[in-house]
Parts: C-alpha cells; structure tokens; sequence
C-alpha cells in the first residue's frame, strides 16, 4: 500500500463522533476520527514500513500520524529522528502515545527520554516520562539500573507539582508504574507516591482536579497486579 491508499482508508474508518472527541482533547486540523482499534486490518496490509510511516506523519493528519506510530521500525529510526517526530507532536496523543510508544520499543529509549525529561519543554518531558511508563511496563526489570529509576523517583517527589500540566500527567503515571511494575522499587514507589499526594490538573479550566498515584497503586495491590509486563507496547 502506499500513501494515498492509506489515507484513504483511514478516511473511510473516519466517524463524526470520534473525530470530535479527538478535537476535544486537542488535536487539529486535518483529521479523520478513525477509531486507532479499527486500523488494525490496515496495519495487516502494510506491515512495519519505516518509509511509508515518515511520508504518513509527515502529512499532519492526526489519524495519518497515529497510524505511522504504528508501522514504523523503532530501530530504523535515530535520535534525530525522534526529535524530529517531537517537533511535529503538537499534542499529548501525539507526543506520549505515539512518540513515546514508538521511542519505547527502540534500544535508544533511555537516551532519548533522559535527554528529553532534563530538557524542560512541556511536551517533550511529558514523553519522556510516558517512554519510561512504556518501558518498565515491558521490559524486564533488570533492563534498568535501580539507582536511576530511584534518582527518578526523587526527580518525581520534588518537582511533580510544579512541572508542566502534561507532565504531571506523566510523572504521576511514573509514580503508577514503578510501584506496578517495576518489583525492585515497589516500596520506594508507594512512599513517594504517599508523599507527593494529591496532584492538581487542569487548573486553566473553570474546575481542576485532582489525580492521585497513591491511591491507584493501592487498588493495583489489592488485585494482585504487583509485576505486571505487557507482552508488547505497541498493540
């Protein structure tokens, strides 16, 4: 399949009413409302093809560029690239769920997230913190160096309140992640999520709200979740 067959078939999945529920979480222009389940049957004709992923994002299509996330070759792809990717992302949806989870499946991962969380954009911490969520939900855990991931959780612990909006969404998801998936630092995990307490978003809207680590984790507790990986980041 090319590009233009491509398109045209996400416009084909395109809805009203999911297109509008894209727009109210922030994406633009030009957009179809495919349903990111239903790309599936596309994804089977294409199969991974860095190429066509590039042409696709590079459209600005939200629907065009969520469907590059998915067939793209994480390892095809250089810092360079995803920085290039980042610049494009205009929206969390784009920059945590698509960037992120692509980043997370790359053997970069760590390298680029850490350079991105250090940087201080909104956006690009924000996927930082969502490319670790993607990858200690995966990978096992000696993957990573235990004084990092505690390094991380101090980073956590001083700063979340204070970050960006979107990134304490993701920094409080961290907070989830290690202590669900992460067994070395469970403990830690629970203590800082205990500590940080209560974390106010969506303080530009005419009511805020308030999202608690903490308490999630202990409902992860209580149904035994403590360990859990996913097989795959990327569905």
């Amino acid at each position: 399949m090319n590009a233009e067959m491509v398109m045209q078939e996400l416009e084909a999945l395109g809805k009203e009413r999911t297109r509008k529920m894209y727009i109210s979480n922030g994406a633009q222009e030009p957009l179809f409302g495919a349903a990111t389940g239903a790309m599936k049957p596309i994804f089977k004709k294409t199969g991974i093809n860095q190429p066509l992923a590039e042409e696709l994002y590079a459209t600005g299509n939200y629907d065009a560029m969520y469907f590059a996330g998915i067939i793209a070759d994480p390892n095809a792809m250089t810092e360079a690239d995803y920085d290039r990717w980042m610049d494009a992302a205009y929206f969390y949806m784009l920059s945590d769920f698509v960037v992120a989870v692509t980043l997370a499946e790359a053997d970069i991962a760590q390298q680029v997230a850490d350079k991105w969380i250090a940087g201080g954009e909104e956006l690009r911490m924000s996927a930082g913190w969502s490319c670790y969520c993607w990858l200690l939900g995966n990978r096992p855990d000696h993957a990573f160096a235990e004084d990092k991931i505690a390094g991380m959780l101090k980073q956590v612990r001083e700063g979340i309140h204070s970050a960006p909006e979107r990134t304490r969404y993701a920094m409080n998801t961290f907070l989830y992640t290690v202590a669900v998936s992460y067994v070395p630092l469970h403990e830690a995990a629970l203590e800082t999520a205990r500590g940080v307490g209560p974390v106010e978003v969506g303080k530009d809207k005419p009511k805020s709200k308030f999202i608690n680590a903490y308490e999630n984790i202990q409902k992860a507790v209580a149904k035994g979740q403590i360990g859990f990986k996913r097989k795959h980041v990327r569905c």
